[in-house]
């Protein structure tokens, strides 16, 4: 799948047109040209900035404080269900209204909103809102945003280069590795003009049941999620743009998901500097440019019992204060349930500046939110001064990033990076390093072609985390048919009904060899008796876990497992090699797989993982 490339000059000629067009642009770019980096406290620089910030009006100010959602394409000539949208939910027709009436600081991009659906259109976007930003009575570029976790969680899809996901690398266990793949995938975002992403995930996934984090961290031995994280901060911000580390103070240990109830994490002090601290020291001693708060609870932390994202006791006295950090935090998603259980949303972004939050992101109601600080510095809950300390901290990070210099991009410059034959080869060789091989017990694989040609792929075909990969099914087989293989492809589901068990059942007649992908099979869960009705048929099944790896816990009779940590097609198809002896197993488990009858007993401990 590849993007219609357009003229190049004609791109180029419009950014540099619109550069020169809004004189006013070059009055702040050259008031802070020179700005220092965002390590930096004063200098220069920050006299520059401090001057820019001093001719802000006090709306202004509140603006630069929020990260707010948008729908449309275009900036200024969006669908009409976008117009629609946006109307709805947040008063204003497209992304320049947005910014000039709220003056927002940045503005964060997703698939569902159709911010991203194709490399030229959300570089196009990027310039469109922009171009709305300098238009303004006091200029200022924005920061643009997303989720490009990779893996689960991904807002750009193909043709962008699709990097393998954080467990994944962390099955690989090469920082060098981590590091390459959020270079390549900084320098993809840059080009589209997404210059902050919310990654690497820092969370240490110490609980089998987090039903929110999982195979979106690196692992559960906090050393080694600490170095892959370090590796993939100075990979992102080589490639010029800014690294997140989430969610802060740390939430990998949990059975609750905040984005629909407020969790607890129930951690010691001297546990959470063991387990959840390590990776953001790491990234702080990385030169991590901003940090995202967690709507958890951590009494330990905060005894007044406060979210995170609400924790003066976190956020200035852990993260600022004890970890030494002075950069960018970023708030979790304000519309998420956790952070708006104990306070209305009227309060919630007024206490999070207190605590010391800087950038305030996605508000449910963005008047509410914008009025409700508004009010605060109005009628003294928070100075001015207060303000002005978050905005130098945002300002400073859009001069790191060069955006008060030139913040366009061209289409030229996405055909030069994103989705290039070296970036695809990249990904594929890096994620041949991740599949891990759980079992194998009578040497079945690698499979060989001469015996074993005929392939039934079976099994849960979960929606693309970008829209533009997979089904699983589909990509599994086409990979063995690829490689010489007779492959057909049946979906299953994630719960699979009486009759599709028996049509798989009847599809194995025949075959050689069965795949099936399964999707975080429980005890209860159907996946296990579609396993183990075509394990009866005589016919060897291979199963290959496409996100949790502890499937293989609560599956029996199958001839060899492989856990993939992700379904998205650059994880398939280097299962598929493998599986093929095309590329050698090297992936070890960066997580333990507990036993399905004791959960007390490891089955699987952390760096287990077979070769051939």
């Amino acid at each position: 799948m590849h993007h219609h490339r357009t003229s190049t000059s004609t791109s180029t000629s419009t950014s540099r047109r619109t550069v020169l067009t809004v004189g006013a642009a070059a009055v702040v770019a050259a008031t802070v040209a020179t700005a220092t980096p965002a390590s930096a406290a004063s200098g220069a620089g920050d006299r520059r900035l401090k001057r820019l910030i001093s001719r802000m009006s006090l709306e202004e100010k509140v603006g630069q404080l929020f990260v707010m959602r948008v729908y449309g394409h275009s900036a200024t000539a969006p669908d009409q269900a976008d117009v629609d949208a946006n109307l709805k939910e947040i008063g204003v027709r497209t992304a320049a209204e947005l910014i000039a009436k709220y003056h927002v600081g940045g503005i964060i991009y997703f698939a569902w909103a159709h911010n991203t659906r194709d490399p030229h259109q959300i570089a196009d976007l990027s310039n469109g809102i922009q171009r709305a930003g300098l238009a303004r009575s006091t200029p200022l570029p924005l920061l643009i945003s997303t989720d490009q976790e990779h893996g689960i969680v991904c807002r750009v899809g193909e043709p962008a280069t699709l990097m393998p996901g954080a467990m994944a690398l962390g099955a690989g266990g090469s920082r060098s590795d981590a590091r390459s793949a959020a270079r390549i995938a900084g320098a993809e975002l840059a080009a589209l003009g997404i210059r902050q992403n919310y990654a690497p995930v820092a969370d240490v996934n110490v609980n089998p049941a987090n039903p929110v984090i999982g195979v979106r961290s690196f692992g559960a031995d906090p050393q080694a999620v600490a170095g892959l994280v370090a590796a993939q901060v100075k990979g992102y911000q080589s490639s010029g743009i800014a690294a997140t580390s989430k969610h802060f103070p740390g939430h990998g240990d949990t059975e609750d998901d905040s984005h629909n109830k407020l969790p607890y994490i129930r951690h010691t002090l001297e546990q959470w500097h063991a387990l959840d601290a390590p990776p953001f020291r790491a990234a702080v001693a990385a030169g991590i440019d901003s940090i995202m708060t967690a709507h958890i609870v951590v009494p330990a932390l905060d005894a007044a019992e406060d979210p995170a994202t609400l924790s003066r006791p976190i956020l200035t006295g852990i993260l600022r204060e004890e970890l030494g950090y002075d950069g960018v935090v970023v708030t979790d998603s304000l519309g998420m349930e956790g952070v708006r259980t104990k306070y209305g949303d009227d309060r919630v972004p007024v206490l999070a500046l207190k605590a010391g939050v800087d950038q305030l992101l996605n508000p449910p109601k963005l008047d509410v939110a914008w009025n409700a600080v508004l009010k605060a510095v109005r009628d003294g809950e928070l100075t001015e001064a207060r303000l002005d300390e978050s905005i130098l901290r945002i300002f400073r990070l859009k001069a790191k990033l060069g955006l008060f210099r030139d913040p366009y991009v061209t289409h030229r410059g996405v055909d030069r990076t994103v989705g290039t034959r070296s970036h695809l080869a990249a990904a594929d060789r890096i994620a041949e390093g991740t599949t891990t091989l759980l079992t194998n017990p009578d040497r079945f694989l690698p499979l060989s072609r001469r015996t074993h040609r005929g392939v039934l792929v079976v099994g849960a075909d979960p929606a693309s985390p970008s829209g533009t990969t997979g089904p699983p099914t589909a990509t599994l087989a086409s990979a063995f048919t690829e490689l010489g293989y007779t492959a057909t492809a049946l979906s299953t589901g994630t719960a699979p009904t009486r009759a599709k068990i028996d049509e798989a059942v009847a599809a194995a007649r025949g075959k050689d060899v069965v795949v099936v992908g399964t999707y975080n099979v429980s005890a209860a869960s159907s996946q296990r008796t579609l396993v183990r009705e075509l394990a009866a048929t005589g016919v060897p099944v291979v199963a290959v876990a496409i996100r949790n790896p502890y499937d293989i816990a609560q599956l029996a009779d199958v001839k060899a497992s492989l856990a993939t940590y992700s379904w998205t097609d650059v994880e398939l198809r280097a299962a598929v090699r493998v599986i093929a002896g095309r590329a050698r197993p090297e992936g070890r488990l960066p997580v333990p797989v507990q036993r399905a009858d004791d959960p007390t007993r490891v089955l699987y401990p952390v760096g287990h993982g077979l070769s051939y």
